[in-house]
């Protein structure tokens, strides 16, 4: 990809701007668990003070999904049963999902992409938890999932017609999307994203992840989880991120999950909790 022009800079800074400012309770929150001597009462805290936010996690832990002996009716009671990582990461997710369009210019599937980045993040949480203990925090991989494609909805609300032409020329030439963007756009939606993150001052690491997704020079444990995750979820066709399977794409982390994708899901055990806590987590956070 060539160095941006001008132009192209000034419409992407504008684009990010314009993007909804991400709640400072959850940023207060990220920042709180970035400390091991954070104490849960801190977080709780946090979260208590917003009472939307509040709302949706007992909407959420108090579903048939988690099926808990009792009704949860504080956030310290969830901390207890679900832990503070599932926690945030629930108080993240509806922050996020809060920030996205419910459609774009250019006709992409906001719905279906949500839906995409949901189970991509609880299968990189899985593989974190089954393949890397001890190397990765298994939350920062759903972290990482869920928000790795934001930089589409930046192009396609802002850039609609190019980042349309974008996902045509993906289709008709079957290559990733991430190629047809550079192509017709001029940048890629890694790179993009990152500029929202670190807006949104999210983690240094986080940003990175964003950024270098899509760039087989860069390699971490954590962009080993988020990049299977993702190929394990197109593959499988579960929900729609603008870039389907292409039946050739080699495995992107063959060190350490082997070359068999098939054989990695079969040690994951099956995909419909996944699928399951996803589409309970959309719809209550489109309440």
């Amino acid at each position: 990809m060539s160095e941006l022009t001008p132009e192209l800079e000034r419409k992407l800074g504008t684009a990010v701007e314009r993007m909804p400012a991400f709640p400072r309770s959850v940023q207060r929150v990220l920042e709180l668990t970035r400390n091991i001597n954070c104490m849960p009462k801190e977080i709780v805290g946090v979260i208590e003070k917003d009472p939307v936010m509040t709302m949706k996690i007992f909407k959420v832990i108090n579903s048939a999904y988690y099926s808990l002996p009792n009704k949860i009716t504080s956030v310290g009671q969830s901390v207890i049963y679900l832990g503070i990582n599932t926690v945030k990461n629930l108080a993240l997710g509806f922050a996020a999902v809060g920030i996205l369009p419910r459609t774009t210019p250019g006709g992409f599937d906001v719905q279906r992409y949500l839906l995409h980045s949901l189970v991509v993040a609880g299968v990189a949480r899985q593989l974190g938890t089954q393949f890397a203990k001890g190397e990765v925090e298994p939350g920062d991989c759903y972290v990482a999932g869920l928000l790795h494609d934001f930089g589409k909805i930046v192009l396609a609300q802002f850039l609609p017609a190019e980042f349309h032409q974008a996902m045509a020329y993906a289709a008709e030439k079957r290559i990733p999307l991430h190629e047809a963007e550079a192509w017709v756009v001029g940048i890629s939606h890694g790179p993009v994203g990152a500029m929202l993150a670190h807006r949104w001052a999210f983690p240094a690491d986080l940003v990175d992840c964003i950024r270098d997704h899509h760039d087989p020079k860069v390699s971490s444990v954590l962009l080993d989880c988020l990049r299977t995750a993702d190929q394990i979820v197109r593959l499988r066709g579960i929900g729609d991120s603008g870039n389907p399977w292409l039946a050739d794409e080699p495995p992107l982390a063959p060190q350490r999950f082997g070359d068999d994708l098939e054989a990695v899901i079969a040690q994951i055990g099956s995909l419909d909790r996944i699928v399951d806590e996803a589409m309970v987590f959309a719809q209550v956070a489109h309440e």
